[in-house]
């Protein structure tokens, strides 16, 4: 619902300067199971498409999404049970995903006459390909963990009594690494595909020299 979108922007905009590292997961037994259908219709509804600011109004919801994104920080997304709707694009959202093996992946928009809104056909169709992105989003179809694994929507399935235990060993990996470094390399990541191989070697010279002048190294 818009309320927990906002709650995820204003987490985005104070999130303290030292934490590099967000674990985004779902109290009991789902990640998320999607939007309140009551929101889309009647005097219920939260955005009218005949609003002046209803692009504005989407805009706000999208920035709950669009910070986990940013390269001061590794966002993961420890996904249990049921993951539909924008309940899918908040896991894809995130970086990194760790799958219960009860997760189930749906994007269900299309089926109810919408369009994935909130910031999830760029990384599905990046993840998947545009064919596969296509089939998921207009047939609406249940995705498993074990298929999410296979389309590379997952990068670990585990049991669900050990998603919390391979969440934080996850975590203490990416703690291992320079934290300077690791902003770097995400940022030179997410240019990588739609950079030629000149302009990524170009990027990734910027990146290490202003790395290095950073330290003070020679």
């Amino acid at each position: 619902p818009p309320a927990g979108w906002h709650g995820l922007a204003e987490i985005g905009s104070s999130l303290p300067a030292q934490v590099r590292v967000v674990v985004v997961r779902g109290e009991g037994p789902s990640f998320c199971a999607g939007i309140d259908l009551s929101l889309l219709t009647g005097s219920a509804q939260v955005a009218r498409p005949d609003d002046a600011d209803f692009e504005q109004q989407v805009a706000g919801y999208q920035a709950g999404y669009l910070w986990l994104r940013d390269p001061a920080i590794v966002s993961i997304a420890a996904v249990q049970g049921h993951a539909i709707g924008a309940g899918f694009q908040l896991a894809l959202a995130c970086d990194l995903r760790i799958l219960a093996e009860d997760a189930r992946l749906c994007m269900k928009e299309p089926a109810l006459g919408l369009v994935p809104d909130l910031t999830g056909t760029k990384p599905l169709v990046d993840i998947v390909g545009l064919p596969r992105a296509i089939e998921l989003c207009l047939t609406a179809r249940t995705v498993t963990a074990a298929e999410a694994l296979l389309l590379r929507l997952a990068e670990l399935v585990v049991p669900a009594h050990e998603l919390d235990a391979a969440v934080a060993d996850l975590v203490a990996a990416l703690l291992a690494t320079d934290a300077a470094a690791a902003r770097a390399t995400k940022a030179l990541l997410q240019q990588a595909g739609r950079n030629s191989v000149t302009e990524q070697a170009a990027a990734e010279r910027r990146a290490q020299a202003e790395l290095l002048a950073r330290r003070g190294s020679p």
